[in-house]
């Protein structure tokens, strides 16, 4: 699995016009699940995410998670991060799982971090989505498990 982790000030989802997920200070998670992935990579993002160090302690060393900031976090499927880009101009998407397994393993990452985090909000999946976000820092961490 991967998630590109930002750290932002806000960030919304839209779908259609209207607002499907909002937070303000905390984390927009890009997720995209492999086909080989494995419920034991969904728990190993979901701990890395929620304990990834990314807001700044009192020297301003980045030292907390978002958990320990009680920020909001704002997950967004996003099965083009698993697309293969090494050869010609398209991007080839066979090391992307299937939609079925894809939505499943999204909705129980979203599971496990509500578990952990109560606010925490999503994106749609399948939908198309616009995407807004004020990135703090910028601060963008690529993780896979």
């Amino acid at each position: 699995m991967i998630g590109l982790l930002q750290r932002v000030t806000n960030a919304r989802v839209e779908v259609d016009g209207d607002t499907v997920g909002e937070i303000g200070r905390g984390l927009l998670v890009l997720v995209a699940v492999h086909r080989d992935d494995s419920e034991r990579d969904v728990a190993r993002l979901a701990e890395r995410m929620l304990s990834y160090r990314v807001f700044p302690d009192d020297e301003g060393r980045m030292n907390r998670s978002v958990v320990v900031e009680g920020g909001g976090l704002l997950l967004v499927p996003q099965f083009t991060l698993a697309a293969n880009t090494k050869k010609g101009t398209r991007a080839s998407f066979t090391r992307a799982a299937a939609p079925e397994k894809g939505e499943a393993y999204f909705r129980q990452l979203v599971r496990i971090c509500r578990d952990t985090l109560p606010a925490v909000e999503t994106g749609r999946f399948g939908a198309n989505m616009q995407v807004t976000l004020t990135n703090d820092g910028p601060v963008t961490f690529w993780l896979e498990s």
